[in-house]
C-alpha cells in the first residue's frame, strides 16, 4: 500500500474519472500504466467510492464492448478487474472454445495458477490493443484465487473460454498484454479477421500464416 497522500491522490484521481458518469475512457498500448504491476487494494478507496468505481467499470466494459476490464486499462493502476459474458455465439463456437456465459464478477487482488498441463490456443483481442487480434496459447484451466467487492475470499476453477478471459484480465494486473505471450505470426487485423480467420479455431490460420499450435 503506499503512503497516505499517494493514496489520497488515487482516491481523487478516481473521484475525476467518474465525474462525468459516463463509460471511462480506455487507455491504449504505449501508455505506462499497462506496463506497471498494479498496486494491490487495500482500501485505497473507501467503500463508496469503490462500488462507484466497479459499477464504471462495468459499463465501460458493455459499451466498449468487451468481457473484461481491468482497472489499469482506465489509468488506474490497482489490482481490480471485472468480467462478464453472456456469450452469445454459435453452437460450434461454444463447444470448439468451451464458450459459455459468465456472470458478473469482481476480482480483487486476483492471481491464477494452471490447473493441469492442457492448453489451448485461439484468436483473442485486447480493448487495449484495438484493431488487432492474436492466437494466444493459454491454459485451459486455471485456479483463481481472488476476492470480490464486499472482501469475502474467491477461490475458483475455471475452464475453457472462461479461463481465457481469467487470465486475460489478471495479466493486465500484472503490466502484461496479451500480444507478450502471442504468436507473432498469428497477428490479423479485424478485417483479416472478418474476411479470413472467422472460423471456430485457428487451424487453418495456422497452416496459412506459419505458425504452431500447442
Amino acid at each position: 500500500m503506499g503512503t497516505a497522500r499517494e493514496d489520497r491522490r488515487l482516491a481523487e484521481r478516481v473521484e475525476e474519472l467518474l465525474a462525468d458518469d459516463v463509460p471511462l475512457p480506455i487507455v491504449a498500448a504505449g501508455e505506462p500504466v499497462l506496463r506497471r504491476a498494479a498496486e494491490p487494494f487495500d482500501g485505497q478507496l473507501e467503500p463508496a467510492l469503490l462500488t462507484r468505481f466497479v459499477a464504471a467499470l462495468r459499463r465501460t466494459m458493455h459499451a466498449a464492448p468487451g468481457v473484461g476490464l481491468a482497472a489499469p486499462q482506465v489509468g488506474v493502476g490497482l489490482r481490480i478487474a471485472v468480467i462478464e459474458d453472456p456469450a452469445p455465439v454459435p453452437e460450434e463456437v461454444r463447444l470448439a472454445r468451451g464458450r459459455v456465459p459468465q456472470p458478473f464478477r469482481v476480482l480483487v487482488n486476483p492471481s491464477y495458477e494452471g490447473a493441469g498441463p492442457a492448453r489451448a490456443a485461439f484468436y483473442e483481442g485486447c480493448l487495449s490493443v484495438p484493431g488487432w487480434q492474436a492466437v494466444v496459447a493459454r491454459h485451459a484451466e486455471v485456479r483463481l484465487t481472488a476476492w470480490d467487492e464486499a472482501g469475502r475470499a474467491v477461490e475458483e476453477v475455471f475452464a475453457g473460454w472462461p479461463a481465457r478471459i481469467v487470465q486475460h484480465e489478471t495479466d493486465h494486473l500484472d503490466g502484461t498484454l496479451y500480444l507478450d505471450r502471442a504468436e507473432p505470426r498469428s497477428l490479423a487485423s479485424n478485417q483479416a479477421m472478418a474476411e479470413r480467420w472467422a472460423q471456430p479455431t485457428p487451424e487453418r490460420a495456422a497452416a496459412e500464416l506459419g505458425f504452431e499450435l500447442p
